[in-house]
Parts: C-alpha cells; structure tokens; sequence
C-alpha cells in the first residue's frame, strides 16, 4: 500500500464528484473538486431514486443518513397498461439490513445532501473551473487546465463529469459519446393531489402513446415523469418552446390512457422539460496515465434503470478502496475496472432493453404481462440491488506482494 500523501483532482460536483472525495478522504488522499458551474446549483433536474446498492455505498462512508432524510422511501413498483391492466409489481430493491429501502429525491436535494457532508468533512469545492485540457508531468502526477485560464496540479485525476464527460475524451479522444436513447424526458410536482393508492408505490404506466410514472409523496404532493418517443430535441426547440406548451403536448400523448396522467400533468410544474436522455453502453479506455473516469463518464445507463447515481456511488467507494490498497495508480485503476466493468455494462444493457420497451407498439402491449410475471421479479434483479461493499475488506493482504502482482495481472 502506497503510504505517501496523495493529492486527487476530481472533475465533477454533481453526485460522484463529493461521493468520490469522501471516499478518498477515508482512504488516506487529499481531494479538490472542481465544478463546471459558476455557482453551488440549487434546482438542478427533477427525481431520481437511490436504490439500496447506493445506500448501502453511502453506508461504507457513513454518509447515508441525510441522503435519506432528503428523500422518501419508494420500495415497490406496480406495473399497468394504458387500458388499466396490472401488468405486475416489483421490488426496487428489496431492503438494507436496518430495513432501509430505495428512496426517491429530488436531484438538488440529493446535491445539497452530499455537498454539505463533503464541506463538513473539509472537502474543498471550486466553481466556475471547466475543464478543457489535461497533461501528465514527468513525475507521474497531472496538471488540470480550465476555461478561465486556471490550473490545478495532483497525483491523479478523477473524472466524474458525466455522460458528456470531457476527462473521457482526454483519456482516448476517439471515445464514443452518449447514445440518444429515442425518449425525450419530462418531470413535474403536483400539489395537493388525491391518488387513490398507497404513498411511496411508484405506479408506471405503458401508455398507448408515452410512458408515465407517478408515485405520492409524504407531503400530499405527487412526483411524475413522462418518457416520449421521439426524435432528439434540438436546442432551437426547447427554447423556443414554453411548459405550458411542453404540458399541453403531454396532456394529450395520455389523453386516452386510463389514470391520472393528464390531470396530474395540467395540475402540475414542470421541474425538467424536453430532456434528451442518452446512454453509454462500453466505453473501451477507463483510465489512462494518471486520468481515470467513473459514473456516468464511464457507463451511462438510461434514467429506465434508475441506477445511474447509485452505479456512481459504488465506483466511486471501490476506486477509493482500490487507490487505498494498491501500490499504484497503474494497478489501482487496473483493478478497479476489473471490478466493475461486467457488473455496470450488464445493467446499461438491460436498461437499454427496458427503454425499448417504453415504445408503444401491439408486440410490446402482448408481451409485457408474460415480461413481467417471468422475467422482471425481485430474484431476478436481486443482482443489481445486493450489491455490498465491505470497506474495511482488504482488496490486497497487507504485505502481500504475491497476491497483489497475481490480481494486478488477472
């Protein structure tokens, strides 16, 4: 093990950027986070989930706790057809062994979450610093250059800037990018709404026209997005288009769907309006030199998965654990790719199928109750959702010189 004082550079102050510095900080490694954002963002995006695999990363850096006070827990899904057949209920996730289960949150209280244990921990955060070029030095350390004509010097650099990451296209300039996934994202609150069915139930519907899912708050308000097919949504488009507009749309892609969708939509605010969603299915070079990439910059899995941010918390505890226990960067990223490229490649593809099966069509409607009853069931994801990290398992026996060169080759 390295005992050296490193220094990290990390890319990214959205969800894996503080993951990942925390991690560090318990291994042993001083990090700086660098922000693209001219500012702390205080309304970034809609929901998402924090599946238990992602909680359960947190609790290996006891930072669960006010990530879950932000949220709500949301243990199960229940599935139905535009007509109003239920199609099939599923766990998101079975539960921790303190009987936590996976939580819905908003994208910026998630932020806010994470930022402010970072800060208390004496993480340093700097804004408006977007990354344009980055050098290795002679000595093996790497130098970060930023738009406004600043620098920052560390041992490595971390990556976590997500689908559009620029540290990817440092890493191996022919990297692919984010592959638009052909649903167009939107998501919205609705106050005071009555739903007749349990609170923290999302319930998701197989619209005849778009996918929508909608699941009762804690506070009597309900959270909802909707998945449209459609061509990508240019620049042009979303600017010149208002939510009002955006809602209008919506209110009629469900107008002949069973169940609240257009009330809960025309009773609503859109909070994300016209997102293109994309994925990464491989991204062939993790890491090169002292450059290494986690989250969404090496593995995008669709918003269908509802594992993006809880893949980024895992990567970023295990490349922490990986820099703590291996002599250096070279077999530290080596072995974290090892340890993470199946697993995160398996579930970008399986929501890449999930996504196809959003788009509206007579097979899709025949098929999905036979999908649902055999194939998409809580043993059948249990692999996705028991994920564990043991922190205080050693990746490489102290001292042990043999097993450290034998894992370093596998």
């Amino acid at each position: 093990m390295n005992t050296k004082r490193r220094k990290a550079v990390i890319i990214g102050g959205g969800v894996a950027g503080p993951v990942a510095a925390m991690a560090l900080q318990r291994a042993g490694i001083e990090a700086t986070i660098y922000e693209a954002y001219s500012q702390r963002t205080t309304d970034v995006g809609s929901y998402l989930t924090v599946a238990t695999n992602g909680l359960d990363a947190l609790c290996a850096l006891d930072a669960h706790r006010p990530v879950q006070a932000a949220g709500f827990p949301t243990s199960h899904i229940v599935l139905l057809s535009g007509s109003g057949k239920r199609l099939g209920k599923v766990s998101t996730g079975g539960g921790l062994p303190d009987g936590s289960t996976t939580i819905t949150i908003k994208r910026s209280h998630l932020h806010r979450a994470l930022h402010e244990q970072a800060l208390n921990r004496g993480i340093r955060f700097e804004f408006g610093k977007r990354l344009i070029a980055a050098e290795t030095t002679t000595q093996g350390g790497v130098i970060a250059r930023f738009e406004d004509g600043s620098q920052a010097s560390g041992d490595l650099l971390i990556g976590c800037d997500g689908v559009h990451s620029v540290t990817r296209r440092l890493i191996d300039p022919t990297a692919p990018a984010g592959r638009y996934v052909g649903l167009a994202n939107f998501g919205g609150y609705t106050r005071d709404f009555t739903l007749p069915v349990e609170p923290g139930v999302w319930q998701m519907i197989f619209g005849k026209r778009a996918f929508f899912g909608y699941v009762g708050d804690l506070d009597s308000g309900v959270v909802w997005f909707a998945n449209v097919p459609r061509g990508e949504i240019s620049k042009a488009e979303r600017q010149s288009t208002t939510d009002q507009q955006w809602q209008k749309q919506l209110i009629e892609l469900f107008a002949e769907d069973r169940g609240p969708a257009a009330d809960l939509i025309a009773a609503g605010e859109l909070e994300l309006a016209a997102g293109n969603t994309y994925d990464l299915p491989s991204v062939p070079k993790w890491h090169n030199g002292s450059l290494v990439i986690i989250g969404d910059a090496a593995h995008a899995p669709s918003p269908t998965s509802g594992q993006g941010a809880s893949l980024a918390m895992e990567d970023a505890v295990i490349l922490a654990q990986c820099l703590r226990d291996f002599p250096d960067h070279a077999q530290a990223f080596g072995a974290y790719e090892r340890l993470r490229r199946q697993r995160v490649e398996r579930i970008v593809a399986e929501a890449a199928r999930q996504s196809n099966n959003k788009i509206p069509g007579f097979l899709r409607d025949l098929m999905m109750p036979l999908i649902f009853k055999f194939f998409v069931t809580e043993k059948a994801l249990s692999w996705v959702h028991d994920h564990h990290i043991d922190w205080n398992a050693r990746l490489v026996p102290a001292g042990s010189a043999v097993n450290s060169r034998r894992l370093a080759a596998a």
